[in-house]
């Protein structure tokens, strides 16, 4: 039964605060929200602390399922608790009290909580840190920040108005809090391990991702509005990465964002590009297999482009020295390249495509639709068919050239090593004693190198992208592949030794690859390179 008019509280009426001042029903409002922007305002701060430390991403992972576990055997343990929560208690008693009973007031308050809330909240954001914690501050940061920073205030803003109603119906519970927080405790725990253990990992790939397309919405909203669709464009870089791409509706392609400058013409946009097909590849001027695909997209435009085809590249940088555009102009120029190059220094277009790779090519149709996604090299047999067949499609009469005849140099012996960054940042492969901190030292060539590792003799630089040869300065790898080639810039010389045979590679101007191994066919082998005081090497990767 309804209860009468009588007993209700009138709809204009304003609750009481202590000593019976009257309260703004607005406050509690006002309060969960400028909570939730300084939470919001300290996370990102500390996101931006996190990445000027240079961290690894594999400390952060498992700093953070210590923190849970840790939660976990507090929830279990009161004693460990009590001890835990004593810092933040005294951290709580020293927030100002906030005058003020109305929504002004409430809102300086939450503003004030919400810096103690960022600590208490700790094994929360650590559970956050290990699924982004090599993300930089970006649109995937911010939505990750706002998403949990809703769902803190939806339940803050129900108990802040409804509390003094809930209070008197959860009894039962307060009776029973202590199993429910060793049931969390256990379940926290549970969570922890499976992190650890990866069982996460396998979960995602056996489990369908049901709610991916409504966080890929999110992501292309933020990234670029007029994404629409993005879900069918993730399926075809699946595919493509599977090797069953094949023409197919991929959703509209992003206009282009953030180019400066343009080079080899006038600045282009999707939409002056409809009626054409367009072919939009991702390259960076020193990266092997960039330089490898390019010759293919190079004839594909001086092929097809009298029949309304485009070939724009989209140069992408991942180092620092990509972002010169005299370096880019003097590597597109090395290339053979003619067709138009959009400068993306700032990823902006990167980010609008959600691409993952280097090369990677997203063909559009004359409606301005993405048909076909390759990423990596090879398959170019099935690219220039779907170029065809699209040009055919909006010209039916056409006469079509015959298919471009350049070889593909596509590596195939699967077993070759993978690439290997020499960098403190990103380095992988390095089989030396000692550490491999940023710094300047001495290094010792061990006894042996490992297969797939490198080791350095003499003293180096480490940088976090590079490392810079000093006095006696040399690098020894041990590999699998029929070709070696090596990242590096300066001025000097590569003195290669291998079985005995000794070669010297001048070097002169930026950063670039240099083949230092060339064999017959592919096999292992040690190859010893020494390098003239100041030269910068970045990376090895093989063919």
């Amino acid at each position: 039964m309804r209860a009468s008019g009588a007993a209700r509280r009138p709809a204009r009426q304003r609750r009481t605060g202590p000593g019976g001042v009257r309260t703004s029903r607005a406050r509690p409002v006002a309060i969960v929200a400028g909570l939730v922007l300084s939470f919001s305002l300290f996370t990102l701060f500390g996101t931006v602390v996190l990445s000027l430390l240079h961290l690894p991403a594999g400390l952060i992972r498992w700093v953070g399922i210590g923190a849970l576990l840790l939660l976990g055997a507090a929830m279990l343990v009161p004693p460990l608790e009590r001890l835990l929560e004593r810092p933040f208690a005294r951290l709580s008693l020293r927030v100002p009290r906030i005058k003020g009973d109305g929504a002004a007031g409430g809102f300086a308050l939450g503003v004030a909580l919400g810096a103690v809330y960022v600590p208490c909240a700790g094994p929360v954001l650590a559970a956050i840190a290990l699924a982004g914690a090599t993300d930089t501050i970006g649109p995937r940061t911010l939505i990750l920040t706002a998403a949990f920073a809703v769902g803190t205030a939806i339940p803050l803003l129900a108990v802040a108005l409804t509390g003094h109603r809930l209070a008197d119906r959860v009894r039962a519970l307060q009776r029973r809090q202590r199993a429910i927080r060793a049931v969390g405790g256990v379940l926290v725990i549970a969570l922890a391990v499976a992190l650890a253990l990866g069982v996460t990992d396998l979960i995602q790939r056996r489990v369908p991702d049901y709610t991916q397309a409504v966080g890929d919405r999110l992501g292309a909203a933020a990234i670029a509005p007029q994404v629409a669709g993005t879900g069918s464009l993730q399926q075809c870089q699946q595919a493509a990465f599977t090797g069953t791409a094949q023409l197919a509706d991929c959703g509209p392609a992003p206009e282009f964002a953030g180019i400066d400058p343009w080079i080899g013409g006038a600045p282009r946009t999707m939409a002056g590009l409809r009626g054409k097909v367009v072919l939009i590849d991702f390259w960076a001027y020193s990266c092997i297999n960039c330089q490898r695909e390019l010759p293919h997209a190079e004839a594909w435009w001086k092929n097809y482009r009298d029949l309304g085809f485009e070939v724009i590249g989209v140069h992408t940088p991942e180092y620092a020295f990509e972002h010169d555009v005299g370096n880019v102009t003097a590597g597109s120029r090395k290339l053979g390249l003619t067709f138009p190059i959009a400068v993306d220094n700032r990823t902006a277009t990167w980010s609008a495509y959600r691409n993952v790779a280097w090369p990677a090519g997203y063909l559009v149709d004359v409606t301005g639709t993405i048909r076909l996604v390759s990423l990596g090299e090879g398959r170019y047999d099935k690219t220039e068919t779907a170029i065809r067949s699209l040009l055919l499609a909006a010209n039916p009469g056409a006469t079509l050239p015959p298919a471009t005849d350049v070889p593909d140099a596509t590596p195939r012996n699967k077993d070759r090593t993978p690439e290997l960054y020499l960098g403190a940042e990103k380095q992988q492969g390095y089989g030396g004693a000692g550490g491999y901190d940023s710094g300047t030292r001495a290094f010792t060539l061990p006894d042996a190198v490992q297969p797939n590792t490198f080791a350095l003799d003499g003293t180096w630089t480490i940088d976090p992208e590079g490392i810079r040869a000093r006095e006696r300065a040399a690098l020894t790898l041990s590999y699998t592949a029929q070709r070696v080639y090596l990242d590096v810039g300066g001025s000097g010389t590569l003195t290669v030794t291998e079985g005995g045979a000794v070669r010297t590679i001048p070097v002169d101007g930026p950063p670039d690859i240099r083949t230092v191994v060339d064999r017959q066919t592919s096999g292992a082998g040690t190859v010893t390179v020494a390098l003239s005081p100041d030269l910068v090497a970045y990376s090895l990767t093989f063919g």
